[in-house]
């Protein structure tokens, strides 16, 4: 359990479920399910061996925080196949609704699970971090994760979104950061820039 954010922690498993914290949606928000084109998915990779993040180009495995890869249909990233990768949440959740604008149609999107992993937490410069986590079983599908919002816990690219697929522990991190829970069809543009 996460008492204090200056030594490393573990994930602290939640033994009931709590419901997820509700807010207004806005207009603009992600929502569908992973598959737009239907069909099945492709199954997450690894992101690791150097991979580049595809919004920022840092590479993936030297740095904290959650991780996300995107699938298309009919197309892929610039410069190789899919799927796009990226090294935060955020990032991956705004090229998502970049390629929706641009009519991409997409056939999975994964995110790191934090309920899935042994995370820690970590003080670095004075700042708080939580740990990557880049197999393939650390991913779940974007659209089944809720998402703790506003905390100070930084990822690869500063405060970022943090991913969970068991609401209870997702309730149990914002509680603890001073975080809110968004469920996946109320992340929108504004959101994303206010993180």
């Amino acid at each position: 359990m996460c008492h204090d954010c200056d030594r490393t922690v573990a994930r602290r498993t939640v033994l009931s479920a709590v419901g997820a914290a509700g807010v207004a949606a806005t207009a603009g928000c992600l929502g569908g399910s992973g598959t737009d084109g239907g069909g099945d998915a492709p199954e997450a990779i690894a992101l690791t061996g150097g991979e580049q993040c595809d919004a920022c180009g840092m590479v993936i495995d030297q740095h904290p925080g959650p991780a996300g890869q995107l699938f298309y249909a009919d197309h892929s990233p610039e410069g190789h196949d899919n799927p796009a990768r990226f090294g935060s949440a955020w990032e991956t959740l705004s090229y998502a609704l970049d390629r929706e604008d641009d009519g991409w149609n997409r056939a999975g999107g994964y995110l790191t699970d934090y309920s899935s992993v042994d995370y820690d937490l970590f003080d670095d410069g004075g700042k708080t971090f939580i740990s990557a986590h880049l197999d393939p079983d650390a991913f779940a599908p974007m659209d089944d994760l809720v998402y703790v919002v506003g905390t100070e816990v930084n990822g690869s690219m500063g405060r970022d979104f943090v991913p969970f697929s068991d609401d209870g522990d997702a309730e149990a991190f914002a509680d603890a950061h001073d975080g809110t829970v968004y469920e996946r069809d109320e992340i929108s543009r504004d959101l994303i820039a206010r993180r």
